[in-house]
């Protein structure tokens, strides 16, 4: 199975990842399940789950709900977290499900690491004829100081890292025949953290956590002098963006 290299840093990042990134709203939650027509009856693929952050308000629709992903330590935390959903190790490229198996697919906070057409042509397949697809993230408010301070710290280690605002992802789906787009949303909220919660957003990033430890040490610690800096609670806007598409 093919996982970025920084993609591949999660696995021990996730009790990190866990704690410190934000839930999804139950706005964003309930346009899903509308959108997804999730219920009773219906089944729904949870790509690329992570800790299961969406897959466990998901579950609530009642509908039957498998989350595939790749890194065992995030696999762990998800299986801890939502026994009631089927969880099973595999990539976007190599689901593994039988073909035409899934009413929906959602892919939170990842599609941008695998914006390729293996992955789309592999979502394509496991979806019914008339299925849909949702892509769904939390985009941080770069004009929030607590942000724009994170941003500033991480820029020397970003690399090639694929990220969310770099718009490959959209490039992807505009260019594809495979899907077909259906609706959009935004919902506005806010996360507050104390000094230890920011240090561990900071934490959760792929590419930090996969740099040596000295070196995560310090960038960590810088973390913390502005956290203090900042005051508690630590506010951190973010809007969550919903992208939804039909099987063509």
């Amino acid at each position: 199975m093919s996982v970025h290299r920084a993609a591949r840093a999660f696995g021990g990042a996730a009790a990190s990842y866990d704690r410190a990134r934000p839930e999804y709203p139950p706005e964003a939650v309930d346009w899903l399940a509308r959108t997804l027509d999730l219920r009773p009856g219906r089944t729904l693929l949870d790509l690329a789950a992570g800790t299961g952050k969406l897959t466990r308000p998901l579950a609530r629709t009642r509908a039957r709900v498998i989350a595939v992903e790749p890194a065992a330590g995030m696999l762990d935390r998800l299986r801890a977290a939502v026994p009631e959903a089927e969880a099973l190790e595999g990539t976007a490229e190599a689901i593994p499900l039988a073909g035409g198996s899934v009413d929906a697919i959602t892919v939170a906070q990842a599609f941008h690491w695998f914006a390729n057409e293996d992955a789309l042509a592999e979502m394509q397949r496991v979806l019914r004829p008339g299925g849909r697809l949702a892509l769904v993230w939390n985009r941080r408010e770069l004009s929030a100081p607590s942000h724009a301070e994170l941003d500033r710290l991480f820029a020397p280690y970003q690399g090639d890292v694929p990220r969310h605002r770099h718009g490959t992802w959209r490039a992807a789906m505009d260019a594809t025949e495979r899907f077909e787009p259906l609706a959009g949303a935004e919902f506005a909220f806010e996360q507050r953290h104390d000094v230890a919660g920011y240090v561990e957003r900071a934490a959760s990033t792929s590419f930090i956590a996969a740099l040596p430890d000295a070196e995560r040490e310090r960038l960590l610690a810088e973390a913390e002098a502005i956290g203090r800096r900042l005051g508690e609670p630590v506010v951190l806007p973010y809007v969550s963006e919903l992208f939804a598409y039909v099987r063509r």
